[in-house]
């Protein structure tokens, strides 16, 4: 269980959430960031996490800081702000029961134990979410990344309240629906990712939904989109709704980096599928603790594939 205090001034408001088990701000929250640089997240020198967001109560500022190893103070700012401090236990998931999470793995179980305060994140912003993870597709994360940069820079919106300087919303689904095809393609996003962002963008409010479904449904919805796939809808459910188990097939490093962890040499994706199989429903999980645990690892064969500008072709 947890427990809460509250305090409201004219200008903010501020909660503290406490839980049972450890919760660990920063890694539960890295996940919202998108790079260096991201124009909606800033970690600040005091050690507070800074996110502007689009609620559906409207837009808000939130700074969340770590008071103790069990609790977690929020303040936010902007007509979303009592919406996204109503929604704090969920978004950080203090409801979490790992009482079935039973790795066997020994790099599995000293991540675990390393990591007891990793949570999931539970935003319910799935818009939030999506359009980050297409922009991923099929690119360099570093590129995407840029991407990202300059079209919320050029679409996005300045945060409510006394937010770090240059911290912006992201816009809203009718902003990407109409971003030109040229501006895009300035921001070096193929037609392929422009289109899923588009189409997605034409049923936004539909998409939105599952965050009220199941894992499963929520999933299958998403991949009504054209361009959303397996990946794509992993990505979003590990941001959006918490999902425990949403391994990202289909992501160009996991499988090796998967293999190389756990078995000392490369696998495909259907091997890797296989062999986290046991650890259902917690795959991702399991992926997360070994990353922060600095297992996670490939060898490197050769150079790195090179970047493809999109924009000047």
């Amino acid at each position: 269980m947890w427990r809460v205090t509250s305090a409201t001034t004219a200008a903010a408001h501020s909660r503290t959430v406490r839980s049972e088990r450890p919760v660990d701000l920063a890694a539960t929250v890295t996940p919202l960031r998108r790079g260096f640089g991201d124009p909606c997240h800033r970690e600040t020198a005091d050690g507070a996490h800074w996110h502007a967001s689009r609620m559906r109560s409207g837009v808000v500022t939130y700074r969340l800081r770590q008071v103790d190893r069990c609790a977690v103070e929020a303040t936010a700012w902007g007509p979303g702000a009592e919406e996204f401090l109503a929604g704090l236990e969920s978004m950080l998931c203090l409801d979490e029961d790992l009482g079935d999470f039973a790795p066997e793995h020994p790099k599995v179980v000293e991540a675990h134990r390393r990591n007891p305060g990793l949570r999931m994140l539970r935003t319910g912003l799935v818009w939030e979410a999506l359009v980050p993870a297409v922009l991923e597709q099929k690119v360099h994360t570093r590129t995407a990344h840029a991407s990202w940069r300059k079209l919320v820079w050029q679409y996005g919106t300045p945060a409510p309240g006394p937010a770090p300087d240059g911290l912006r919303v992201m816009p809203d689904a009718e902003t990407w629906r109409h971003i030109p095809s040229w501006a895009y393609h300035r921001a070096n996003v193929g037609p392929q990712r422009s289109k899923a962002i588009v189409l997605a963008a034409r049923i936004a409010p539909k998409l939105e939904e599952a965050a009220e479904l199941s894992h499963a449904d929520a999933a299958r919805r998403l991949q009504t989109v054209p361009g959303i796939g397996v990946w794509t809808a992993a990505e979003i459910a590990q941001r959006a709704f918490g999902d425990p188990d949403a391994l990202s097939v289909g992501d160009f490093h996991l499988a090796a980096v998967v293999g190389w962890t756990l078995l000392g040499r490369p696998v495909d994706d259907d091997a890797m599928v296989e062999y986290l199989e046991p650890l259902r429903p917690h795959r991702y999980r399991a992926v997360r603790l070994l990353e922060l645990a600095g297992f996670a690892h490939k060898p490197k064969f050769g150079p790195r594939t090179p970047f493809t500008d999109h924009s000047r072709i």
